[in-house]
């Protein structure tokens, strides 16, 4: 009897441990980049489509991203030529104070990545955390404009940011004026996508979720950060569309099952 558990302890050992690695792999692996292409309302006449790429959820600091995996994947993102390059929040990981030390190791990257129409940033909660103002002055150094309930115009697009919701930073309200202020087709941009039933009319671009990060077999995710409905890709919701990366880093675990790290491609035109 005691050979028997002694068996069955050492083969659930040997399982775990092929699980972590196989999630610690599918954290760390390349970005799988997935495209869509939405026709938005209110597109400006003889404007041509515009390709913007979404990055989310970088959390450098963790033990799956550090100054040079950021740089790989802002490399692969750049290399594509988007058109405009989206950074939905979250670049710091942790929740304290001095984990924003590693924020200074995002300029390599962010300095890799650039685009006809510019790099946007909104901040996440745990830029807010950590230390927000840490990581505007990195992004600040890297030439990306950082919108947190404003907007600017960007060829055809009204493009706003809206601050962290889960830190009560955000301002919807404020955030669509000035997009209504600005004109042209309605692009909004989140941490989180719960914001999303605030647009009547247009594209939410946002991260967060990370998909879910551990989808188990028959019982799915077992935390949601945002509801349920905009947990992972592409959402259509009459006039509106909603696109939520699973981001390129994790949170808490250093692994992912059934979410492998993204970076959207969004062809937008009429």
């Amino acid at each position: 009897m005691a050979h028997r558990l002694f068996r069955l302890a050492f083969w659930g050992l040997i399982a775990a441990l092929a699980c972590a690695g196989f999630g610690y792999w599918s954290a760390t692996r390349m970005p799988v980049f997935r495209e869509a292409r939405v026709a938005l309302p209110d597109w400006p006449v003889g404007a041509a489509p515009v390709t913007a790429a979404l990055i989310g959820d970088v959390h450098i600091g963790d033990a799956v991203t550090n100054a040079e995996r950021f740089e790989r994947i802002a490399g692969a993102v750049a290399a594509r030529r988007p058109d405009l390059v989206v950074l939905a929040g979250d670049f710091i990981a942790g929740h304290e104070r001095a984990d924003a030390e590693a924020a200074p190791g995002l300029l390599p990257g962010l300095r890799r990545l650039r685009a006809p129409l510019g790099v946007v940033a909104v901040p996440g909660n745990h830029d807010h955390w950590t230390n927000v103002a840490a990581v505007r002055r990195v992004l600040g150094q890297a030439g990306v404009t950082v919108l947190a309930n404003r907007a600017v115009r960007r060829g055809p697009l009204a493009l706003g940011g809206v601050d962290d919701l889960a830190t009560r930073h955000a301002d919807v309200a404020r955030t669509l004026a000035a997009m209504r202020r600005v004109g042209g087709a309605a692009v909004l941009v989140s941490h989180s996508p719960d914001v999303a039933p605030a647009l009547v009319r247009g594209l939410v671009l946002a991260g967060h979720t990370h998909c879910g990060q551990v989808i188990l077999p028959l019982f799915g995710a077992p935390v949601d950060v945002a509801h349920p409905r905009y947990r992972c890709g592409m959402v259509r919701e009459g006039a509106r569309t909603v696109i939520v990366t699973a981001g390129t880093g994790t949170s808490v675990l250093p692994i992912r099952f059934g979410a492998p790290p993204d970076v959207w491609l969004v062809r937008v035109g009429p």
